[in-house]
């Protein structure tokens, strides 16, 4: 049965935990004195969530049988650089800032879908991305002396999240959740421990602890999300993922003192406007190309 206030209210929390994951890899990395490089900590990330669906997996025995592994492996690395580039950019420049540019995502899907799925876009998307991209520019603010280099760090989280997406699209039409989740984490545990192994550095037990905290804290954060996206409608449900930004911002001014300057503000508005565009546009065309419902008899 749909209930969207309870849809939108696990959503709501989903983003909590979300923004949480973000500032305790932010505390974690090198600008704050802990010292762990963004590999580790995205290390971290995929080995306590893969950590913490393990019980569920040997309770559940999910099958494997019929599973798209080139869907998911690519999926797996495209998720971890996106991670660790996201990681990578909320250790050296305001939490809220790096999290308005990651909602750019959505555009660099749509990108894709021109590119390789020959999908068409009209002037709303390409406005949309406009709008979206003028909020980039600035919060930014290239050539001036306030242009944050690290924002490119996060402009390419945010495409490699986006090919995540597309990738994640492919898969959900098919492949059941539990096994989608198992496999990325898995595979992102091996695929990170990999690029990590480089740059190792000494891990204390209250590293290790925060560490555990980001693959739970994510986990939890999926499996409320997924929640809320079947409680509710999804065009009711899916722009309170926007709620991110707001907790983003209230955990960067309480834990690191980052009072969020006005061009924060017009910047992460315009990129929330583009979005909220670009979702307004696809729902309309994914309802005028539905057909409609069969007569009751």
């Amino acid at each position: 049965m749909t209930d969207n206030l309870k849809g939108a209210l696990f959503v709501i929390v989903s983003c909590g935990f979300i923004a949480a994951t973000s500032a305790l890899a932010k505390q974690l990395g090198p600008e704050s004195g802990a010292g762990l490089h963004p590999l580790q900590v995205s290390f971290g990330r995929f080995l306590f969530g893969f950590l913490t669906l393990l019980p569920f997996a040997l309770v559940k025995k999910p099958s494997f049988a019929g599973t798209k592994w080139t869907l998911h492996i690519a999926r797996s690395v495209f998720g971890w650089a996106g991670v660790s580039g996201m990681f990578a950019a909320v250790a050296l420049m305001p939490l809220a800032d790096a999290t308005a540019i990651s909602f750019l995502s959505p555009f660099f899907t749509m990108v894709l879908a021109i590119l390789f799925l020959g999908e068409r876009a009209g002037i709303w998307r390409w406005g949309a991305a406009a709008v979206a991209f003028t909020g980039v520019l600035i919060l930014t603010r290239p050539g001036t002396d306030s242009f944050q280099p690290t924002a490119l760090i996060a402009l390419m989280a945010a495409m490699f999240m986006g090919t995540e997406l597309a990738l994640i699209k492919r898969l959900t039409g098919t492949e059941p959740l539990l096994r989608i989740l198992l496999i990325n984490n898995f595979t992102g545990t091996v695929v990170a421990g990999c690029a990590a192994f480089f740059f190792w550095e000494p891990v204390n037990a209250v590293q290790w602890a925060m560490l555990a905290s980001i693959g739970a804290i994510m986990v939890t954060a999926q499996s409320f999300f997924v929640r809320g996206m079947r409680l509710g409608e999804a065009n009711y449900v899916a722009p309170f993922m926007y709620t991110t930004l707001l907790y983003a911002a209230l955990y960067g001014a309480v834990f690191f003192g980052e009072v969020p300057p006005n061009t924060t503000f017009a910047g992460a508005a315009l990129i929330l406007a583009g979005g909220a565009i670009l979702g307004w546009r696809e729902r309309r065309a994914a309802a005028i190309t539905s057909p409609p419902p069969a007569a009751g008899r």
